[in-house]
């Protein structure tokens, strides 16, 4: 089942036309990247799902049930962490989820429950101290504990990692990991890294449209190789390949790296055996979510 199904929409700032007749689908239990470059209207179709923002066309739907701008209901679906979360900085934890429970009409033991079940999830389940002397991690990690704090049926996370320090990054890339059984996760970024650790699927955005969507597995299928790694085991034998084979390339002494048909590289192969040249490794270059996305939005 898709929690998430987007079709058609489009959305226009004056004269700037932001979606151009987007088509989205992410499937239940499933950890989706939403890759864009900055400005790419990755948080304007986050907003539009949310229904904060009107679109000029097209329709969207969270568990089956229609979004309409201003009405909110789909929202009792959703969890949401947007970029630069606020808070009140005078709260502890406790007495901020303790609110936002409240707000969404929890029962009060149900509230106390689910918060400090959450607040060890995220590491902060020992943390006494007010809001306003957390680092930017530390309120991440509570944003996220908020998000999901009603059991959303869908996380949305805008760039949740953009702006932290690589341990901070990992902390809630394995966060998100973690919630993975208890609900599907949207999150949009533009670093490609994130994506390939823990993402079951993704989707590129480029030019208003989706230019591509898929597993991770499929996405890296859609070129087999960039190519190979040789190395051989003396600089005399990477000096006879580069004068047989002029589409290898010297990376270091002994290193040559090839680009292109495999044909031709099988018969590098050929000539090698034939003429005993030794061969210390054979490594296929493969085909990374960068190189793809970066070949897309070219």
């Amino acid at each position: 089942m898709d929690v998430l199904t987007i079709q058609n929409l489009n959305k226009r700032f004056d004269s700037k036309k932001v979606l151009c007749g987007l088509e989205l689908s992410v499937p239940e239990h499933s950890i989706f990247g939403f890759i864009g470059k900055n400005g790419a209207g990755k948080t304007t179709t986050m907003k539009a799902i949310l229904g904060l923002i009107k679109s000029d066309s097209g329709e969207i739907y969270v568990m089956g049930e229609k979004v309409h701008f201003g009405q909110t209901g789909t929202n009792r679906y959703i969890g949401y962490l947007p970029d630069v979360p606020e808070f009140y900085s005078y709260m502890t934890t406790i007495e901020y989820l303790t609110l936002c429970g409240e707000i969404c009409g929890m029962d009060k033991t149900d509230i106390v429950t689910r918060s400090k079940e959450l607040l060890e999830l995220v590491g902060l389940g020992q943390e006494s101290h007010r809001i306003k002397g957390f680092s930017r991690g530390m309120k991440q990690r509570l944003g996220i504990a908020q998000a999901l704090l009603n059991r959303p049926k869908l996380l949305i996370c805008d760039e949740p990692t953009s702006a932290l320090d690589p341990a901070g990054r990992k902390e809630i890339l394995d966060i998100l990991l973690a919630v993975k059984e208890q609900t599907t996760v949207l999150f949009s970024t533009h670093i490609l890294s994130d994506v390939e650790r823990i993402c079951t699927e993704a989707a590129f955005l480029h030019d208003g449209k989706i230019a591509m969507q898929g597993t991770i597995a499929e996405l890296r299928n859609k070129r087999s190789s960039d190519g190979f790694i040789i190395e051989t085991g003396q600089k005399e034998a990477t000096d006879t390949l580069i004068k047989a084979f002029r589409n290898l390339q010297r990376t270091e002494q002994n290193m040559l790296v090839f680009h292109g048909d495999e044909n031709r590289f099988f018969d590098i192969m050929q000539y090698v055996a034939e003429n005993r040249i030794p061969i210390h490794r054979i490594e296929r270059i493969e085909h990374t979510l960068e190189s793809l996305f970066l070949e897309v939005t070219k």
